[in-house]
């Protein structure tokens, strides 16, 4: 039974579309519309009212416009390009676009207001009647929506966030912008395509504005799931909206020494140990830490241990570091750099050596030189009496 009223009312469809389409084929004559005839008007407010002539089959001619019923204190005029008119010419089944211009008076009572235009050609004739009503508008009410009310990110990136406020009143608005963000996180507010940060923006009524926010989370904030609240304020009416911060985490590594020095003494030939500190400054572990060195030619850095399987996120783990200068190495200054790196994040640092000559070999150079005097002293005293 269901199928058999479905399969009629497409039939009487079929049947129906194509005679509406002849009934109109067949009128002849002029027509004068707008989508809105009937509308409120808001104080002060200049109406502009789109309007359009059409020609049904009659031959290519003039048409006259004028409004023949305007209420008192009004002013009235046809516009078209831009230009005042009076008057537009329609060729057969085509139609003209024009726009009436209303000014009413500065104080205009609460009430409704009834206009009547006319169109008149060779020998056919449109009217369409407006009412405007006023005094009776559209209660305060704003809409605010995210497109994509949650973002992901570590903690060194900035979430930007597309809103949108609605005015669904019935007259501008001049919206205040606020967010209720945790401690340490910094929102920001900028209309579409602009870099300009603003705490408010004007919207006018029944229109919507789209705009920006951006969140910057404290750099040291760890993983986790945060609450930003976006709120809308015209003082008459209120909204708000929730976009969500999903801080992921992210190693961040720095070496230093336990006493901040980055210098020291070292004997050409010998070790010499070094302690380092390989620190974890970011918000997730730091895992597959692998240390090494640049150091001069033929000089030998060893790392206890070499490579270290995990620093947690905010501690620091003690390596140690053996520096041999090259048994040949001259004294003087020369410098180490040292690097840390894991999953993409790495650190450095610079240590200076300053090599100094053996002890042990300014002990044989001292013996040395005694046994020459000693030499010297024995060859006078035997041969200088002769």
């Amino acid at each position: 039974m269901e199928r058999m009223g479905v399969l009629l009312t497409l039939l009487l469809l079929f049947v129906s579309t194509p005679a509406l389409a002849a009934q109109e084929r067949a009128y002849r004559g002029l027509a004068l519309s707008t989508p809105y005839p009937a509308q409120s008007l808001r104080p002060a407010e200049t109406l502009a009212i789109p309007l359009s002539v059409h020609n049904f089959g009659l031959p290519p001619q003039v048409v006259q416009l004028r409004v023949e019923r305007v209420p008192e204190g009004w002013r009235a005029s046809f516009v078209g390009d831009g230009r005042a008119i009076d008057a537009v010419y329609v060729n057969p089944d085509t139609e003209r676009s024009v726009t009436l211009r209303l000014d009413p008076p500065k104080k205009l009572g609460k009430g409704s207001y009834s206009l009547l235009l006319v169109a008149q050609g060779a020998a056919h004739r449109a009217e369409l009647p407006l009412r405007l009503q006023f005094g009776e508008v559209l209660p305060a009410d704003i809409g605010l929506k995210a497109s994509l009310p949650t973002l992901q990110g570590s903690a060194s990136a900035t979430f930007s966030y597309e809103l949108t406020i609605e005015n669904r009143s019935g007259q501008d608005a001049l919206v205040n912008l606020s967010a209720d963000a945790p401690p340490g996180f910094e929102v920001s507010f900028t209309p579409a395509f602009s870099s300009q940060q603003v705490t408010s923006l004007p919207v006018k009524a029944g229109e919507s504005r789209d705009f920006n926010v951006r969140v910057q989370p404290p750099r040291r904030a760890t993983a986790d799931r945060y609450r930003i609240v976006v709120h809308a304020d015209t003082g008459r009416a209120r909204a708000a909206t929730e976009l969500t911060v999903v801080v992921v985490g992210r190693p961040q590594l720095a070496l230093r020494t336990p006493s901040g020095v980055l210098s020291g003494d070292a004997y050409a030939g010998e070790a010499t140990p070094v302690t380092l500190l390989v620190e974890n400054t970011g918000t997730a572990p730091a895992r597959g830490v692998a240390l090494s060195a640049l150091a001069p030619n033929e000089w030998k850095v060893t790392f206890d241990p070499k490579e270290l399987a995990a620093v947690p996120a905010g501690e620091r783990v003690q390596v140690t570091a053996t520096l041999t200068p090259s048994p040949r190495s001259l004294a003087g200054d020369f410098n180490v750099t040292i690097r840390a790196d894991a999953e993409g994040e790495s650190a450095s640092m610079d240590y200076r050596v300053t090599v100094r000559t053996s002890t042990w070999w300014g002990l044989v150079g001292i013996a040395v030189v005694a046994a020459a005097l000693g030499v010297v002293g024995f060859a006078v005293a035997r041969y200088g009496r002769r």
